[in-house]
């Protein structure tokens, strides 16, 4: 349970690595039976397996770019720092 709220929430109980490779294996046959499937007009849509939506963390932080560190050193170059 500690592992399935961290991951997201209680939607998160049960997938672990093997539930997420079933899940992709599943999506991977039908991705191969579109593809290699002989149709008459367009390829039919497979349904993917449903998934629990990923956590996003809370206060993600931006990347410092090169940009960024640049401002900073000229502005402590400018207050004489």
């Amino acid at each position: 349970m500690t592992r399935a709220i961290a991951s997201g929430g209680p939607e998160h109980l049960g997938w672990g690595v093997d539930r997420h490779l079933a899940a992709d294996t599943y999506d991977a046959i039908n991705l191969n039976t579109r593809a290699t499937g002989q149709w008459k007009n367009k390829a039919p849509t497979f349904p993917t397996w449903p998934r629990p939506k990923p956590a996003t963390p809370k206060g993600e932080k931006r990347r410092t770019t090169v940009a960024d560190i640049y401002r900073r050193f000229t502005e402590r170059q400018a207050r004489g720092g």
